[in-house]
C-alpha cells in the first residue's frame, strides 16, 4: 500500500468489491421504490387554522411555489369546513377560529382535525398574538391532533417578533415549533417547509409533498446532507468491510429519493452503476479507511471522512444533473462527481453546506 490513502488494489478486490454493492443494490432499490411507490398511493391532509387576515392562503402558495386556488376562506364563508384537492392526493383544509364554526359542524371539524398530518395553527405577529379566542382554539386542536406547528406570519411588519415566539412558546407548554414567518416577503418560508416535511416523515409521507413543490434544491440539500451525515457514521464502523453493504443501501436511497423528488425516473441498473462508479472509482481512498480499521482511532476517522465525502459528492453530482437538464448517466455522474469530490477534499464547502 501506498502512504496517504491511495494504495494498489487487486482485479480480484475490485471485482469482490463491485460484486457485493451489486447485490446490496439489487436489494436497496426494491426496498426503496417498494416504500415510495407506497408514499405515493397515500393522501396527505394539511389543516389550517386563524383568522381570515392571519395570511393562511399567501403562506401556502408560497410553501408549494404557486398559487393553489380556492386556498384562503374570505369573510362570510367560514362556517362550514371543505377539503381543498390540491393535487397528488394532497388536501387542504382552511378553517377559521373554532369559536367562529357554526355549532353544527362543530363535530366534522374536529373529525378532519383528528386525521390531519399537519397542523398549521395561523397567528398574526401584526395584531393581538394569541388572544384569549385563539388559545381556546388551540386548546380544542390540541387535544384533537398534537402534530402542530405554530406559524406566527406578518413578521415583517411586528416589532420584537422574538418575544413574541419566546411568549407564545411559553404559553403553549414549550412542545411545539413556532415558526416566524413573512408570506409578504418570503422570510423563514424554507424553514416553514423543511418543518412540515419533518411532520410527515415521521408518518412516510414527506416524499409525496416533497415533490410537488416547485423549490425543490433546499429539500434536496437536506437529504443530501442527511445522507453524508450518515454514511460518515457507517464508514466509521471499526470493522473492515462493514460499511459497503449499509452505504451502498443508503445511496442508493438517495438516489431514488432524488430521482422521484425532480420527477426524473431512474433505473435500477443506472442506480447500481453510479452507486458503483462513486464507490470504486475512489477505491484506493475506500480501501486505505478499510485497512486503517484495524489500528484503533485512526481507522474509524479515516472510514467515516471517506464515506460521508463519497456520498456528499455523490448527492450534490445527481442533483447539479437534475437541475441543469443533464442526462443523469454512470458517465455524467462520474464527471460531475470527480469534480465535486475534489473540491470536498482541499476543504472547500459544496452547494447547499454554507
Amino acid at each position: 500500500m501506498k502512504s496517504g490513502g491511495t494504495g494498489n488494489y487487486t482485479e480480484l478486490q475490485k471485482n469482490e468489491m463491485k460484486r457485493q454493492i451489486r447485490a446490496a443494490a439489487d436489494e436497496a432499490f426494491d426496498k426503496e421504490m417498494a416504500e415510495i411507490n407506497g408514499q405515493l398511493q397515500q393522501e396527505i391532509l394539511i389543516a389550517m387554522i386563524g383568522d381570515v387576515n392571519a395570511g393562511k392562503s399567501s403562506t401556502i402558495n408560497r410553501i408549494v411555489g404557486e398559487e393553489v386556488a380556492g386556498v384562503g376562506a374570505e369573510p362570510g364563508e367560514t362556517t362550514s369546513i371543505h377539503p381543498h384537492a390540491y393535487k397528488d392526493k394532497i388536501f387542504f383544509i382552511d378553517t377559521p377560529g373554532l369559536n367562529d364554526v357554526n355549532t353544527e359542524n362543530s363535530a366534522t371539524t374536529l373529525d378532519y382535525f383528528r386525521k390531519t398530518d399537519v397542523v398549521l395553527f395561523f397567528l398574526n405577529a401584526a395584531g393581538t398574538v394569541f388572544s384569549e379566542s385563539e388559545q381556546r382554539s388551540f386548546r380544542i386542536v390540541e387535544k384533537a391532533n398534537p402534530n402542530i406547528l405554530i406559524v406566527l406570519n406578518k413578521i415583517d411588519a411586528a416589532d420584537e417578533v422574538d418575544r413574541l415566539v419566546a411568549r407564545v412558546r411559553k404559553e403553549t407548554g414549550e412542545k411545539y415549533e413556532v415558526i416566524p414567518i413573512s408570506s409578504r416577503t418570503g422570510e423563514n418560508i424554507d424553514n416553514l417547509r423543511d418543518a412540515i416535511l419533518d411532520l410527515l416523515k415521521k408518518n412516510n409521507k414527506d416524499i409525496l409533498f416533497a415533490r410537488t413543490i416547485k423549490a425543490k434544491s433546499s429539500t434536496a440539500n437536506k437529504w443530501i446532507i442527511g445522507a453524508a451525515t450518515s454514511a460518515g457514521a457507517i464508514g466509521a464502523v471499526p470493522m473492515p468491510g462493514a460499511d459497503i453493504v449499509p452505504l451502498t443501501a443508503l445511496q442508493i436511497g438517495l438516489l431514488t429519493r432524488l430521482a422521484v423528488l425532480y420527477e426524473r425516473p431512474i433505473s435500477r441498473e443506472a442506480a447500481k452503476e453510479i452507486v458503483i462508479t462513486a464507490i470504486v472509482g475512489n477505491l484506493g481512498r475506500t480501501l486505505f479507511s478499510q485497512i486503517m480499521k484495524i489500528f484503533p482511532g485512526a481507522g474509524s476517522v479515516a472510514g467515516a471522512g471517506v464515506a460521508g465525502t463519497v456520498t456528499l459528492a455523490l448527492g450534490y453530482s445527481v442533483k447539479y444533473a437534475y437541475e441543469r437538464g443533464i442526462d443523469v448517466t454512470p458517465e455524467s455522474v462520474s464527471k460531475l462527481y470527480k469534480t465535486f469530490r475534489d473540491r470536498k477534499n482541499k476543504g472547500k464547502k459544496l452547494p447547499g453546506e454554507e
